[in-house]
């Protein structure tokens, strides 16, 4: 049996398929996207649901245990942990690694719908987010300006910036770190409100109704029709004060006598520092299964159209970039694989003592580990520490065939015969030596692929990659 055979009479279809080979390896190395690990993340959805003015004991007993009632018969369901606070609840679902988080969505807003009859009237219906809140966000930004007020700030922040970066594929969501969203602030004095006979239900009910924005209706007569405008929004502190609360004695009692009213945020107890003073902070997270490097670029790609849209004086700077790390990590596992690749050359050479050995034997190497490349970008693999890790061990292993292979054919020129010949015996003595090698080696990494869970997930990729090698580095 001699497998290379057919090679050694056609070289120019030789030559040709190992320009294909190194060819697709290149492309395929460009397009492999770069991560810190595998893709090994379960599936996670946040749920969160809204009770304004609802204690944690209240969120937990009357909107936790209910959607979690609901959740508990969607499958896949790992595992399920909830966190109530005043007027808010989380519930975290973790699926398992086979269920697709696409479909797992749909089953929670399905689950979602049908516990909005058991749960008490809530301004807005409990939502989820394709997050896991436990894992740590991708990227920070700092917005920040030496002469705008903050508020005005945190409102390019969170309706210009976060909005565009939550578009990315990928992003699961932008937490603003820091909001000062504009509001007016009433501020009531007791001892007017007693001397007013006015109660706090009456102030609440007053603003509520002087300040709202509804369609008024319509004027249709005979030859026209025209929309009524009238807005009847009061937007800043200097329209609310005026604001008539109650009437007494014929005397209307306005907002501004009653106390304060002056232009704020909706939360005084928050701010944000950092080194340029008082900035609104925005934390990008990612979706499972994404990513890292690739979001990271594709928010960047975006960051210049916005910096063009901010005023001069805001200013926008990154405070964390999880990617340089990552491409950190990836560069020294690189550089590990060329020393290793240059110091199996040197082991060749000091033992063959020939440079066309020597060449010749080398060649396999950049043919195999590109081929490889080009397997993994079939297989949707990245260049990650366990990817680059399995190639720079088997720069050993994709050298081995082509030195056993050029000993034999050596062997035989030595003993007088022509190159030819020598090329024919050679091969014909090692191929089933070749293909034994070749198969006993890729069977080590069989086990590999099926083990279970989050760990095989995490050495699928290593094994895959060393098996492809093999196998490439057997054929070449």
């Amino acid at each position: 049996m001699n497998l290379s055979e057919p090679f050694i009479r056609r070289p120019v279809m030789t030559t040709l398929v190992m320009i294909a080979i190194l060819l697709a390896g290149l492309v395929g190395f460009r397009l492999l996207p770069i991560d810190n690990l595998p893709r090994v993340d379960f599936p996670t959805l946040s749920v969160q649901a809204q009770l304004p003015g609802a204690s944690p004991e209240t969120m937990a007993t009357t909107v936790a245990t209910v959607l979690e009632r609901q959740f508990a018969t969607v499958s896949g369901v790992d595992s399920m942990n909830s966190t109530s606070s005043t007027g808010m609840s989380t519930i975290t679902l973790q699926f398992n690694l086979s269920r697709d988080i696409d479909s797992a969505a749909q089953d929670v807003q399905t689950a979602i719908s049908s516990a909005i009859p058991l749960l008490p009237p809530m301004p807005t219906r409990p939502y989820y987010k394709k997050v896991n809140p436990a894992d740590m966000p991708i990227l920070y930004l700092q917005i920040f300006s030496d002469t705008l007020p903050i508020r005005q700030v945190d409102e390019y922040a969170e309706n210009l910036i976060a909005q565009s970066i939550s578009m990315v594929e990928g992003v699961a969501q932008v937490n603003v770190f820091g909001s000062q969203k504009y509001a007016v602030r009433v501020r009531m004095d007791p001892r007017k409100l007693a001397a007013t006979g006015t109660s706090i239900d009456q102030v609440s009910n007053a603003i509520a109704n002087g300040t709202v924005k509804l369609p008024t209706g319509a004027l249709q007569g005979q030859h026209g029709f025209s929309n009524i405008q009238a807005n009847d929004q009061l937007l800043n502190a200097k329209e609310l004060g005026p604001l008539i609360v109650t009437v007494r004695n014929g005397v209307p009692v306005r907002l501004n006598q009653l106390g304060q009213v002056e232009d704020s945020v909706e939360n005084t107890l928050v701010t944000n520092f950092t080194k340029h003073g008082r900035a609104i902070v925005l934390a990008v997270q990612r979706q499972p299964g994404t990513n890292v490097v690739q979001i990271i670029d594709d928010v960047f790609a975006k960051l210049p159209k916005l910096k063009e849209q901010l005023p001069a004086s805001v200013n926008m700077d990154v405070l964390f970039d999880r990617s340089v790390n990552i491409r950190e990590s990836v560069r020294d596992v690189e550089f590990t694989l060329a020393v290793t690749i240059i110091l199996v050359v040197l082991v060749i050479a000091v033992f063959l003592r020939n440079w066309r050995a020597t060449v010749i034997s080398s060649l396999s190497l950049p043919t195999s580990l590109l081929g490889t490349c080009a397997a993994m970008a079939l297989l949707q693999y990245s260049l990650d520490d366990m990817s680059l890790m399995a190639l720079t061990l088997c720069v050993g292993f994709v050298v081995d065939d082509a030195i056993v292979v050029l000993e034999s054919i050596v062997r035989h020129l030595e003993m007088g015969s022509k190159p030819l010949k020598a090329a024919f015996e050679g091969t014909r003595e090692v191929s089933f030596t070749i293909l034994s090698m070749t198969l006993s080696l890729v069977a080590v990494f069989i086990p590999l692929l099926f083990l279970p869970g989050l760990i095989g997930r995490l050495f699928r990729e290593f094994a895959m990659t060393m098996t492809a090698s093999i196998l490439i580095s057997g054929f070449v």
